[in-house]
């Protein structure tokens, strides 16, 4: 999960001063930990504790207390900080750029072993989303940044079965095999080049707008780094853009170790300890998901 807070930090800077172009500095003293970390962090602390619906509810309202000026969306602000515990109908960008933790913990080895997608682990994914946002873009935006995260773990990391040839020495086919699953699977299109977006992209938070180009943006990448580039390099709302592309590249290429370093710097201790509790358990101590 560390790939989506890697990007917020880097994005949090370009969000309403959009840059197109690759060519910036990848951290800035101003740099800064927005809503998307939060509740990254918020997420994978639910899924620690069990993954059941209050269990995301409560850390949600938690860090969102915890946090209050990290730049929410107004009608999730107003969720956070009210009683009420039921879903909203929204289809905003939220859904998919603090899904990562989930992904993480869906078991390649299962789908190895089965040929069949760890089913429990896609559910516990998508209750992340309708927890808030219970449209059907909102829910179709995290899922298919999970199922992106899962497959670049799958195939990327070498997970395979007696059923299928091992690809993850060959990179094109293991981002084709991801882009034909998500366009089949939820209808997005990702033929548009990120040249061909980049001119009349700008600034939208619904999920249907920020997922397929974050996706494309992982797609047309070389490395970790180049990744996150691509997609602050889009403009839009840079720091989610960023999260979901970087949540999707960690899962197939790693982080550099000093972006590890520099990403955790700007972190406050609470955060810290989410990340530490994560790392501590994963994937271990945590028992196996199907």
């Amino acid at each position: 999960m560390l790939g989506a807070i890697v990007g917020d930090i880097v994005g949090s800077v370009y969000e309403w001063h959009n840059i197109k172009t690759k060519e910036f500095p990848l951290f800035r003293d101003d740099c800064f930990f927005t809503d998307d970390t939060v509740m990254t962090c918020a997420v994978a602390e639910a899924v620690m504790n069990g993954g059941e619906r209050d269990d995301f509810i409560d850390a949600m309202k938690k860090y969102g207390r915890m946090y209050p000026d990290a730049g929410y969306g107004g009608r999730f602000r107003r969720w956070l900080f009210s009683e009420d515990r039921s879903s909203y109908n929204s289809y905003g960008n939220g859904s998919a750029m603090r899904v990562s933790p989930c992904a993480w913990f869906m078991d390649c080895g299962f789908c190895a072993r089965t040929g069949m997608w760890p089913s429990r682990g896609r559910a516990r994914a998508e209750l992340s989303a309708e927890v808030t946002h219970n449209h059907p873009e909102g829910i179709k935006g995290a899922m298919a940044t999970a199922d992106a995260i899962f497959m670049c773990r799958y195939f990327f990391g070498g997970f395979h079965g007696d059923y299928e040839e091992p690809i993850d020495n060959d990179p094109a086919e293991c981002k084709k095999r991801i882009k034909n699953h998500i366009e089949g699977e939820y209808g997005y299109d990702l033929s548009k080049t990120l040249d061909e977006i980049r001119p009349a992209y700008k600034f939208n938070e619904t999920c249907q707008e920020t997922v397929p180009q974050a996706i494309i943006a992982f797609l047309e990448s070389t490395d970790f780094e180049d990744a996150i580039r691509n997609a602050i390099s889009l403009g839009g709302d840079s720091d989610t853009l960023a999260a979901i592309t970087g949540s999707i590249a960690e899962a197939a290429y790693g982080i550099p170790e000093w972006i590890k370093a520099k990403a955790i710097s700007y972190l406050d201790e609470p955060l810290k300890a989410v990340l530490r509790r994560w790392k501590a358990g994963y994937p271990g101590n945590w028992k196996k998901e199907t």
